[in-house]
């Protein structure tokens, strides 16, 4: 799988090299600033790009308005936007075109390195993977929804498991129950939030992030 990283402190990209290629990823590239990145997306075209959300020469959002340029030219490409802090616009951002195959990951995340890989493996495959800490700061912006508020305590927490990028059997796992249980909740969250069904996790999880971005 090849990669592509963008991180402008060179311990922490140094790093992320190491467990990719201990992985098994082809690190392709490795840059350090948004201009870079830009050319290193578009030649190389990876199977997945790391990228920090604040990157030279702004500091502000450079990492992630170059990956949001770039998925206009290559739309869905994958990409997992590491960030230092949990900041809602910038997930509102990375979802707006609703294409899939983005992650956003808190960068303490990456000390947990076999869940890390996993989802960025999940990304490379197409699927959207949330911090947990930044789902509960969307479900908290959106917590005064009515609907929001119909849903029982239970199928809030299947609610969050499920826009982390988990799947039925993951969260069976998590919560201690089955996954019939866990499929009759998620038909009731649908319900209640006014989401059409959907047997595809991918699109499942798009539709509920949608939702939660407002």
């Amino acid at each position: 799988m090849r990669v592509v990283i963008a991180e402008d402190l060179a311990l922490l990209r140094e790093g992320l090299i190491r467990i990719f290629r201990a992985n098994d990823f082809d690190v392709v590239d490795a840059v350090d600033n948004g201009p870079s990145l830009i050319r290193a997306l578009t030649t190389h075209r990876p199977d997945v790009a790391i990228v920090d959300v604040r990157l030279p020469p702004t500091f502000t959002d450079e990492g992630l308005r170059a990956a949001i340029e770039v998925r206009k030219r290559i739309p869905a490409l994958p990409v997992v936007v590491l960030s230092q802090y949990v900041e809602q616009l910038y997930a509102r951002e990375l979802m707006s075109d609703r294409a899939g195959a983005v992650g956003y990951l808190l960068k303490d995340r990456v000390m947990a390195v076999e869940q890390f890989v996993a989802n960025v493996r999940q990304v490379a495959a197409g699927s959207t993977v949330m911090d947990p800490d930044v789902v509960g700061a969307l479900l908290t912006h959106r917590s005064a929804d009515p609907r929001l508020l119909e849903l029982t305590p239970r199928e809030h927490e299947v609610l969050s498991l499920m826009a982390e990028g988990r799947s039925n059997t993951a969260i069976a796992g998590r919560m201690f129950v089955s996954e019939a249980t866990v499929s009759k909740h998620s038909r009731n969250i649908f319900s209640k939030l006014g989401l059409e069904p959907s047997e595809d996790d991918h699109r499942r999880i798009l539709a509920v992030l949608a939702y939660l971005q407002g």
